[in-house]
């Protein structure tokens, strides 16, 4: 029951977010966040290909012995996490923000791959961006308005961050001198 609740919930939040951020007049800012892939499909098949025959050149010298049956199966297990934990970081690299800014409206769509979307949004003019050191992280920046703050692009690297925060406040003290 508990779940069903929270799941209407998150749907009707959802809904509210895109029929408030489904507009025809242009947005002042419109960025989309995403973390940098540094390891293209080519990049995996070498690094796959290259442990492979690392991890069987040590098992040239074990040919025609029983050491060689008891170490493969080491061997293509190893291969195989390999494998899988690389993809698995390509599929989490698919998250994302997209921030943009109206006059009226300040929205942030976070995708999330093995999560639910999150939605969040408040008047620009209520907005504060705030980057900070902690134990955690350097550059951490979270953005705060109305009853809530979220934390913005904490897949990216610091000076990212930096650069990010910059953008968005360089949009916001435009929107405050336009009104």
């Amino acid at each position: 029951m508990v779940k069903q609740t929270e799941k209407y919930q998150a749907e009707a939040h959802a809904s509210a977010f895109f029929n408030s951020t489904n507009r025809n007049d242009p947005t002042l800012f419109d960025h989309r966040v995403h973390p940098v892939k540094s390891l293209p499909n080519t990049g995996f098949v070498w690094v796959i290909a290259i442990s492979a025959v690392m991890f069987t050149l040590p098992l040239l010298a074990l040919l025609g012995t029983k050491a060689l049956w008891m170490l493969l199966p080491h061997l293509v297990l190893a291969l195989g996490m390999l494998w899988y934990f690389i993809r698995r970081n390509d599929r989490d690299r698919e998250i994302y923000e997209h921030i943009r800014i109206w006059p009226d409206l300040i929205a942030v769509h976070r995708h999330n791959p093995r999560a639910p979307d999150q939605y969040w949004q408040a008047n620009p003019y209520w907005v504060r961006l705030k980057l900070q050191d902690n134990r955690i992280a350097t550059s951490y920046l979270t953005m705060t308005g109305g009853e809530r703050e979220i934390e913005l692009a904490a897949f990216l690297s610091p000076k990212e961050r930096i650069e990010l925060k910059h953008s968005i406040e360089n949009a916001l003290k435009n929107l405050k001198v336009e009104t």
